[in-house]
């Protein structure tokens, strides 16, 4: 194992899409053990999430990443050294691990990692199982609390999180329209994957499609967008809807200044209720979700997608194409063989 530590810090904030000049990619000695309580991991896999591009220029749930810092990033390795009896050498762990190809790792506290479930693949680990899959678990279920016969509307349906959400609401008996950009992401999302039907927002005129396809209204809708998607999906609630806000990623490249929506009034014309939730939030409850996503996975009710970008040079152009519209399902960075 080389001695050598690549990793990426943040030089520059970022003004609008993210560029490779915004982090320099560094060789570093690879980080030691100091003291008891802490493991080395060999980062395999990098997680590449929306709300990445958030901590580049504000503080949100977490703190903003300082300049000079390692860009921070959740993803996967192996434990290659540890002093704490409860990781051993090859171990599969998951945790913030950032954009680097080794990192020291306290093995307690808020900044552990947590083992891989036994038998699942790392890649499918970072996606079904990890933060994406769990966010679509609570965020539909607890937030929008979906019921036999509901029309569900979900957008960036293409995406890790939408991906999950649509499949989820079906197992819970809804009827399901996703929103994506795209013939190649309306197409997997009706096919494979079982959505009742999916809105090209890239070809078609949204509002007028949800209106066609849902004409007594939407009774959950799982908003991962912002902007004209979410004024769109506003329009056209039934009674007593639930709107879940997941994320608003339409004005993460704009400095988060998202306007309106003008037409929030409707929620009160409806009786609907809109509400923000964090993941974190949630991970006291984590082992609930894991077993029926991995009931569901093994009954063939819900399958995973994983996009892989392969290299770590390649992490700021694999965070770029969450914006880009590029990836369908899961992004992930690869930079080692597990």
């Amino acid at each position: 194992m080389s001695d050598v530590n690549r990793v990426y810090r943040l030089v520059t904030r970022p003004q609008g899409m993210v560029k490779d000049s915004d982090f320099a990619l560094k060789e570093e000695p690879k980080p030691e053990l100091q003291g008891d309580g802490q493991i080395l991991v060999r980062n395999l896999y990098l997680s590449v999430d929306p709300t990445q591009r958030g901590w580049l220029e504000r503080d949100t749930y977490m703190p903003m990443i300082g300049l000079g810092e390692v860009m921070r990033a959740f993803g996967a390795g192996r434990v290659v050294a540890s002093r704490d009896p409860g990781f051993a050498p090859g171990d599969l762990v998951s945790g913030m691990v950032g954009w680097q190809d080794h990192v020291v790792l306290p093995a307690k506290g808020p900044a552990a990692p947590s083992k891989l479930p036994p038998g699942v693949p790392v890649e499918n680990a970072l996606s079904l199982f990890g933060i994406t899959g769990l966010t679509a678990y609570f965020g539909l279920l607890d937030i929008g609390r979906p019921q036999e016969g509901d029309t569900v509307l979900v957008s960036g349906a293409a995406g890790a999180t939408g991906m999950a959400v649509g499949q989820i609401a079906k197992i819970k008996g809804c009827r399901v329209i996703g929103i994506a950009g795209g013939k190649e992401k309306t197409s997997w999302l009706t096919g494979e994957l079982g959505f009742d039907a999916a809105i090209d927002y890239k070809a078609e005129d949204v509002s007028a499609r949800i209106k066609e396809l849902a004409p007594r209204g939407v009774n959950v809708f799982f908003e991962n967008v912002g902007g004209a998607i979410l004024e769109a999906g506003l329009d056209h609630l039934a009674q007593r809807a639930r709107v879940v806000l997941c994320g608003a990623i339409s004005g993460y490249n704009d400095s988060f200044s998202m306007q309106g929506p003008r037409n929030y009034m409707n929620l009160v014309l409806t009786r609907s209720r809109m509400e923000g939730f964090i993941i974190i939030d949630y991970f006291d409850r984590v082992g609930e979700a894991m077993k029926d996503l991995g009931t569901w996975l093994q009954a063939g009710k819900i399958k995973d997608r994983i996009d892989i970008a392969e290299g770590l040079d390649q992490a700021p152009a694999a965070l770029r194409r969450l914006f880009e519209g590029k990836n369908i399902g899961k992004q992930l960075v690869k930079i080692a063989d597990a």
